[in-house]
């Protein structure tokens, strides 16, 4: 979602090899067509601008021969996927970036990018430095976004996730909703995730601490504050 705009992008998978972008109007609640890829988008490498206007992804199609290295990075105007800015990779390792301003980025392993062409309308941060982040690859990139947008890591002295209501292999976020309400996102990471995901996955729950209240979300792949209202996917 956009910081300054009710906008949003979707990113929608499937079939398997296939994935669309999606315009996401949040004052109308209408949704848009942007653009079909033969391909993959990893969506916690990918962040959208304040204003709405560009995103940044990274994405994967094996067409090692192309202009586009086979992976590579992006800028585009949201919610198309046709790059004002390139970056090729080659490989699935680092990729993505952030955006650090309306028209400023930061690369995901800028240093082992190869730049096809850039634009002047945005530009990389190369200043800038992420905190929160696990590696280089999308932990790098997603934990960053998520305390950037007011997400709060949970963990205690010994390195635990704090206040947890139930075992998690991954780590533990949360946002304030408001009359005791916490929205709670359970960033988890496997070798075994099961059918239908990813190593990495998220699951989510809304707690009230004082009524110790816990309301279990496992099917939820993304959930934010949206105004005053929970969205999710």
């Amino acid at each position: 979602m956009a910081s300054d705009r009710q906008t949003g992008v979707v990113i929608r998978r499937g079939p398997a090899k296939a994935v669309c972008t999606l315009g996401w109007d949040r004052r109308k609640d209408t949704f848009s067509i942007g653009q079909w890829l033969r391909g993959r988008i990893d969506e916690r490498r990918s962040d959208l601008s304040p204003d709405g206007k560009h995103m940044i992804y990274f994405a994967m199609n094996g067409r090692w021969h192309t202009k586009s290295g086979g992976a590579w990075t992006a800028v585009s105007l949201a919610p198309y996927l046709k790059a004002v800015a390139l970056y090729t990779k080659g490989d699935r390792w680092n990729g993505g970036g952030l955006f650090t301003a309306r028209d400023r980025y930061r690369l995901n392993g800028g240093s082992m990018l190869y730049v096809a062409h850039e634009s002047k309308e945005v530009r990389v941060d190369r200043d800038f430095v992420p905190r929160g982040g696990v590696g280089h690859e999308c932990l790098g990139v997603y934990f960053p976004r998520l305390l950037r947008d007011g997400w709060q890591l949970l963990k205690s002295e010994e390195g635990t996730p704090a206040r947890a209501t139930r075992p998690t292999n991954g780590h533990i976020f949360e946002k304030e909703l408001g009359r005791g309400w916490w929205l709670r996102k359970l960033a988890c990471a496997s070798t075994k995730p099961g059918i239908g995901r990813a190593c990495y996955w998220d699951e989510h729950e809304l707690v009230h601490y004082r009524r110790e209240t816990v309301l279990s979300f496992p099917s939820w792949e993304w959930a934010d504050l949206d105004g005053s209202r929970v969205v999710w996917a």
